[in-house]
């Protein structure tokens, strides 16, 4: 069965808003842990909008499961990870006016910045996956750079208008996940998933961990962040 890492950034998000200390993401990382999530995933991005290095420090010594930081293949990050070593890296793009992670790394064209970042990474006994669109060029790409793990984009996917380009992205996405695991790395897949389209994407197989935040979140708005890990721990594992 796959398994649910719980992106906690919009916890951190809130917070921010208002400048003080709550909520506390760490507190919301062991009340997604309790109601089942098999990781936190948490993204330091180099401007520090949401998570803050305090969070990641102290994240670091609580999470009982698995700690997957998110992150830019820039200097600053990369020392920061080997610091704290989390149990996992994901290197995505970054851009400071997004709102969100727009797409997947672009490997192909970065292939020696990234090689010198994974390098650096895994050196320091630290798993690496790279963030990727569903293409087989960077699932390539991926495999070429040394990366222990790709986490496939699903976000056309789950901006899909209809049936039809929906079936198309799934077949994308099956694609890279089949060719991800013969080549030898393992998967992960996230971006835009929710209650409504994740029983679609979890019944693909072969994908180890779903990484899911702002559905989550949002849900715990309304019904509390328990039952709202709960629920997606169901739909994922019994897909």
């Amino acid at each position: 069965m796959a398994r649910l890492g719980v992106n906690i950034d919009h916890v951190a998000t809130i917070r921010q808003a208002r400048g003080g200390m709550e909520p506390d993401p760490v507190a919301a990382a062991a009340i997604a842990e309790l109601a089942g999530a098999d990781g936190i995933t948490i993204h330091l991005r180099e401007d520090r909008r949401h998570i803050q290095d305090r969070d990641l420090k102290i994240l670091r010594q609580t999470v009982r499961t698995r700690l997957n930081l998110e992150m830019a293949a820039a200097g600053e990050m990369i020392n920061i990870a080997l610091a704290v070593k989390p149990d996992m890296c994901t290197l995505v793009p970054e851009k400071r006016q997004e709102l969100t992670t727009e797409g997947g790394l672009d490997v192909r064209i970065n292939m020696e910045s990234i090689a010198g970042a994974v390098d650096r990474l895994q050196g320091g006994g630290v798993i690496v996956s790279l963030f990727i669109d569903p293409d087989p060029d960077q699932v390539k790409a991926a495999n070429k750079v040394g990366a222990d793990y790709v986490e496939i984009h699903t976000g056309s996917f789950a901006e899909s208008k209809d049936w039809k380009s929906e079936e198309q992205e799934l077949r994308k996405i099956e694609n890279a996940v089949k060719l991800a695991a013969k080549l030898g790395m393992g998967v992960n897949a996230g971006h835009g998933l929710n209650y409504s389209n994740i029983k679609k994407m979890a019944s693909l197989g072969g994908i180890e961990e779903f990484n899911i935040g702002h559905a989550i979140i949002s849900r715990a708005v309304l019904v509390g962040l328990e039952r709202a890990v709960k629920d997606m721990v169901e739909l994922v594992k019994y897909a």
